[in-house]
């Protein structure tokens, strides 16, 4: 897994971050989502390495990177915070510009990045996401049935930490089956490497702590910026049979974000890039090497 990719700890203003980087060429940051780790990305990370040097990240607080105990305002978890320790990242390895690929937790960072550091991103991709203001301000019985981890996560004392901390494994495979077509698209290395660090108590905290973020702190950033727009060329993919197909018009949320959209479904549920690898990567490698000079 990974093989010829080296791995990096870079210390952030924020957190440690810990990323393994692979191939040659223009830079590309591939960001994960809830309940994973960089780890997702194996099935394409090599193939994007033949043309790309390629940076998978372990997100704050996920994976192998640091995870700091959250703060009463939850500005530890801030999408915000979560995206500049990327950009520092990325700015350790010698890349000030790159293309950005965000699925989950890990696009919510993207998007936030791209509003933030717009100079930063070329081109953007962002799987099986609508934005997160438009998510809380639509929530209907279909959208909180299907996406009840956001209001689960969410709730104070510790109450959810304590709840998947009985068990951490059965949490994470139901969420993992629960979300996919096809459950047997997670190979036994990537579950095991999943549940090393899922069944860490700073971990679990680290993960509520972001739910909580995006219930609070990140909604008063995005009313901010609700006018704002993404600059960059922008990549959307969903998957067809998974929540964001059946409660929104995906492409017509980010047309409200961005100018330059295109994107379309995959034959698949959430977790993209391991139940449909290779249209995940037929899709993305055009895209990314338009902007890639």
């Amino acid at each position: 897994m990974f093989e010829g990719f080296r791995r990096e700890f870079v210390a952030t203003a924020g957190a440690d971050i810990h990323a393994v980087i692979g191939g040659d060429g223009p830079p590309v940051l591939l960001l994960h989502g809830f309940p994973q780790s960089h780890v997702m990305w194996h099935r394409i990370a090599p193939a994007l390495a033949e043309r790309f040097t390629v940076v998978c990240a372990d997100l704050r607080g996920y994976g192998d990177s640091a995870k700091p105990p959250g703060d009463p305002a939850h500005e530890t978890y801030a999408k915000r915070a979560m995206a500049q320790d990327q950009v520092d990242l990325m700015a350790a390895l010698g890349f000030d510009a790159f293309g950005l690929v965000g699925h989950d937790r890990g696009a919510r960072v993207a998007h936030r990045l791209a509003l933030d550091h717009p100079d930063r991103v070329e081109r953007l991709a962002l799987l099986d996401i609508v934005p997160t203001l438009t998510l809380f301000e639509t929530v209907n019985r279909q959208v909180a049935t299907l996406y009840y981890h956001w209001f689960f996560l969410i709730q104070p004392d510790g109450l959810p930490e304590h709840l998947i901390g009985l068990d951490p494994e059965g949490y994470l495979l139901h969420k993992l089956g629960a979300w996919s077509r096809n459950p047997d698209a997670f190979t036994d290395e990537a579950l095991a490497l999943y549940l090393r660090t899922f069944r860490d108590p700073a971990a679990i905290h680290a993960m509520c702590e972001d739910y909580r973020a995006a219930a609070s702190i990140d909604l008063e950033h995005d009313r901010a910026d609700r006018t704002a727009r993404i600059a960059c060329p922008l990549l959307v993919l969903w998957g067809r049979h998974g929540a964001m197909e059946r409660c929104y018009d995906v492409l017509a949320t980010w047309r409200e974000k961005a100018d330059d959209v295109r994107g379309h479904a995959l034959d698949c549920g959430h977790f993209l890039p391991e139940e449909a690898p290779d249209e995940t990567l037929a899709a993305l490698l055009p895209f990314l090497e338009a902007g890639a000079g």
